[in-house]
């Protein structure tokens, strides 16, 4: 929904009306990068950020309403279980360095639960993380050209305008290419202007050494996000689950422990269908995550391995929209009131 509907629903005070009706179980959260908002000319990739001060008052709001922030063991428990008291969980994809500077101390201190979900490649420091390689790539760029279906696709890139459309274009056609097509388009890229993704995979991500810190406190979940960070939907099955066992099998190896929980990455539904969600019972995981918007039902026992998630984006960071998310009521409307959707 967008930001005026959000704001006319949250006025009226219709989705307290709805509430009883549409806020389900509990709520997953999902979170990427936690760091100090910078003013940048130039950063469409904003909206994966947010301040450790919105989520430190998040937790805030989530103990004032009463509900408990828990564990993804604790949460497939309470829905097996029919229990009736109200959950939230945390969960952080890709495994970036600032979440153990500016997000973790926050669950520490507070004694609080949280999940990690690690794409290996980029623990071990060789990922790609071709979506900041092309806010570069555009950032510094006056005019772009890329070979797109055997023809020369030029765009010039100077204005602010133009930045912005060349990195909404060129995002969009990357990903709805297939995956191996995507990286050789983003090698070359960052090769003609000189972005180092590997550096940028160092000096972004969390190593291994970081990562078994973090998991020596027992609050800490580690889960698997694949190895490359591919849109499993587009994956053959073999490399599917190539994606998905290897990366848990790389996770045991480095952190004594093997993953029991998965996030699909991207994870809307041009990146996980129904194969993939019986892909992901099938490589062993008790839950996986999607990017679906919505909340959890009891219903949702039964599908485990296709379980929604509410971001926490950068340009939704108010309390009025979290209030919202807790309802339930933007994604009952959104989802014409269906509670599950595992297709």
């Amino acid at each position: 929904m967008t930001k005026a509907a959000l704001t006319g629903l949250y006025r009226t005070g219709a989705h307290r009306l709805l509430a009883p009706y549409t806020q389900g179980a509990g709520v997953i959260f999902t979170l990427n990068q936690v760091r100090p908002q910078q003013e940048r000319s130039f950063a469409p990739n904003r909206g994966f950020e947010i301040a450790p001060e919105f989520l430190e008052a998040m937790l805030d709001q989530v103990d004032d309403v009463g509900l408990d922030i828990v564990s993804l063991d604790e949460a497939v428990r309470r829905l097996r279980e029919d229990d009736a008291r109200r959950f939230v969980c945390f969960t952080f994809d890709q495994g970036y360095r600032d979440l153990a500077h500016h997000a973790y101390p926050l669950f520490q201190r507070r004694s609080l639960p949280l999940t990690v979900y690690v794409a290996t490649d980029y623990a071990s420091g060789w990922g790609e993380l071709w979506w900041l390689a092309l806010e570069e790539v555009v950032g510094k760029a006056r005019e772009i050209e890329l070979c797109r279906q055997g023809g020369l696709w030029r765009l010039p890139n100077v204005t602010a305008y133009e930045k912005r459309r060349s990195f909404e274009q060129i995002y969009e056609w990357l990903r709805s290419v297939d995956e191996a097509r995507q990286r050789q388009v983003i090698r070359a890229l960052a090769d003609t202007h000189e972005i180092d993704m590997s550096a940028d995979c160092h000096a972004l991500m969390m190593g291994w050494d970081d990562l078994r810190a973090l998991a020596a406190d027992p609050l800490v979940t580690i889960g698997a996000h694949s190895k490359a960070h591919y849109a499993i939907s587009k994956l053959a099955p073999e490399k599917a689950i190539s994606e998905m066992e290897g990366s848990a099998n790389i996770i045991e190896r480095e952190l004594g422990t093997r993953p029991i929980h998965f996030s699909f990455p991207y994870g809307d539904e041009t990146a996980a269908r129904a194969r993939d969600f019986a892909l992901a019972k099938e490589a062993g995981f008790k839950t996986a995550v999607t990017t679906r918007r919505g909340v959890l039902f009891a219903a949702h026992r039964r599908y485990l391995t296709a379980l929604p998630r509410v971001s926490l984006a950068g340009d939704y960071q108010s309390l009025t929209y979290t209030a919202l998310y807790l309802s339930g009521a933007p994604f009952a409307l959104s989802n014409r009131f269906r509670e599950v959707s595992a297709a």
